[in-house]
């Protein structure tokens, strides 16, 4: 793990993730012969996730439209695991011969695809309605809703024939609420997306029947943000305050490699997760993870929803990990 953990000279915007996996008591072979198609998976959160499960042991298929990162993204997961964990196919995840293409790519070189991860999204469609056009509403739809579906119909059939598979979403709010990230375009179609994914658990049934497990998780407050580099507001806007994009135990946004290894840590609990929608932060605090700022983390039993929480409520689906727990 050493030698996973030391820093690749990219122009990505990344750290070390193995120390994130350590931390939450992830083993290294946790997804050992797993294999995982992850969109949007060269930047960001998506990133994140690619990059904890090969340093969990599993293979993971980079499907991106940017071919310069989506590159970069294969060198350095297979660089810090050494080994060919990765593989990069560019892919637009809104037409249907591209996730064929993908699939095709995916299937040859592993044989196989156990874990699919919905992450795709373009941030730029995050416009307020009064001010956006149709096209790009139905662009913010084609990314999450359609994308979404063909990736769904080209993975899931082949899982439940097999009788082993995880497949979720990576959603984030509902409804725009200042000072959250998503604004009006973007978050109806992260809606349009988590009912497809939450409405395939239903359609499928119990995961202890069919092996296949469907959850939503939820990265709100993910991202390596500098916010002295922004540039200042412009006279008479109100200031924002940086610690309102904090989450509970960070003094600042959740890293991409802690989500990514809270990620893994619910595909290994996939099962008991079917049918739920898993908040970022709930998912560090089921796997014990050593906050940074432990005095900061508010406890699961008796606490007030918070206005942030309020904007996904309706991916607070299903028992999670603390409703199981009672």
């Amino acid at each position: 793990m050493e030698t996973m953990a030391r820093k690749i000279e990219t122009f990505l915007n990344i750290e070390p993730v193995a120390p994130e996996l350590e931390r939450a008591g992830i083993k290294k072979d946790a997804l050992k012969g797993e294999t995982a198609v992850v969109t949007g998976a060269a930047s960001n959160v998506g990133l994140g996730f690619a990059r904890a499960i090969a340093a969990a042991g599993g293979n993971v298929v980079i499907a991106d439209i940017n071919p310069k990162n989506g590159e970069e993204a294969r060198r350095v997961i297979n660089e810090e695991n050494g080994r060919d964990a990765a593989i990069f196919v560019q892919c637009d995840i809104t037409q249907e011969k591209d996730v064929k293409n993908l699939a095709e790519k995916a299937y040859e070189a592993f044989g196989k695809v156990d874990i699919l991860i919905n992450n795709a999204m373009n941030m730029r469609l995050n416009g307020p309605l009064l001010k956006s056009t149709v096209e790009e509403l139905d662009q913010s739809y084609a990314i999450s809703a359609r994308g979404v579906m063909l990736a769904v119909k080209e993975f899931v059939p082949k899982m439940v024939e097999r009788g082993h598979g995880v497949v979720t979403y990576s959603a984030t709010q509902f409804h725009y609420c200042p000072p959250m990230v998503g604004g009006t375009i973007y978050t109806a179609g992260k809606a349009a997306a988590t009912s497809l994914i939450m409405s395939l658990c239903n359609e499928l049934g119990p995961a202890e029947e069919t092996g296949v497990g469907v959850f939503c998780f939820v990265p709100a407050g993910v991202a390596r943000v500098d916010f002295s580099k922004f540039p200042p507001p412009p006279p008479g806007a109100p200031k924002v305050d940086p610690k309102k994009f904090a989450m509970p135990g960070f003094p600042g946004m959740i890293p991409p490699e802690t989500s990514g290894a809270a990620m893994v840590y619910c595909i290994l609990n996939a099962a008991k997760l079917h049918g739920s929608g898993m908040i970022v932060y709930d998912v560090l605090r089921a796997m014990n993870y050593p906050f940074p700022v432990p005095e900061t983390v508010k406890k699961p039993a008796g606490r007030r929803i918070s206005d942030q929480e309020l904007t996904m409520i309706f991916c607070n689906m299903g028992p999670g990990f603390f409703g199981l727990d009672g």
